[in-house]
């Protein structure tokens, strides 16, 4: 199967797990267009989902689909979520955001009762790191920020470039109105001390890291679907 058979295997899986008159959480990115395909064709057959989209392109193939959205502060209490990842490690850790939609979808899936990721094999990794970490900031003062970031990488032996994401001529500009460095720092030992440490640096709006959020995660292979719960 090739890489997006895969994808749409995973999301078939995590289709299964949505209930007719859930409030759901859609989420961003290759994986998660898939999985909105999928609903949008339950839709028509008369399943009966209230969408609330991570980012504006989730919200613009919905609408297309026919899927009934409502926004989060008209919908604030979500059953589920479901979106893909870009790193899955053993204890359901993710990064996200190479879609450049990590804020929405942190805020959804933190307002939801359960997220289940879905992805192929090639997602899932015994450590996070080797997909270039997205933080989100603010353009202003963004060199302060970036030199903030790195010293608080150098305190946890991390190190390596932090690239703005480009979009044409210019910088990519997230759904918020707002910038995002890549940080390529290589495996990140501990995920949750570089989580808090970037949490407190005010030009950061958010980062990819995802901590203890997911609670399951359906991964695709050629051999076939599995789901994963985090281990300790």
């Amino acid at each position: 199967m090739d890489a997006r058979q895969l994808k749409i295997k995973a999301a078939e899986t995590a289709l299964e797990y949505v209930e007719d008159g859930m409030r759901l959480g859609i989420g961003t990115g290759s994986t998660a267009r898939e999985f909105i395909a999928l609903l949008g064709e339950k839709v028509a057959n008369g399943f009966n989902v209230i969408g609330v989209p991570t980012s504006e392109a989730t919200a613009r193939q919905c609408l297309e689909l026919g899927i009934e959205l409502k926004s989060l502060d008209e919908s604030p209490e979500l059953d589920l979520t479901i979106d893909g990842a870009d790193e899955i490690d053993p204890s359901l850790n993710l990064i996200k955001g190479g879609g450049g939609a990590l804020l929405r979808e942190k805020i959804v899936a933190s307002a939801s009762k359960a997220m289940i990721v879905i992805a192929d094999e090639t997602k899932v990794v015994d450590q996070l790191g080797a997909f270039p970490l997205p933080i989100e900031v603010m353009p202003f003062g963004l060199a302060a920020t970036r030199i903030a970031i790195e010293k608080a990488a150098s305190r946890l032996d991390l190190s390596g470039s932090l690239d703005l994401r480009r979009s044409g001529d210019g910088p990519f500009m997230t759904d918020g109105g707002h910038y995002i460095l890549d940080a390529s720092f290589g495996r990140i030992p501990d995920a949750e001390a570089l989580s808090v440490a970037l949490n407190i640096i005010p030009g950061v709006v958010e980062h990819g890291l995802f901590i203890d959020i997911a609670t399951l995660a359906v991964v695709a292979s050629g051999g076939g679907v599995r789901t994963l719960k985090a281990t300790e």
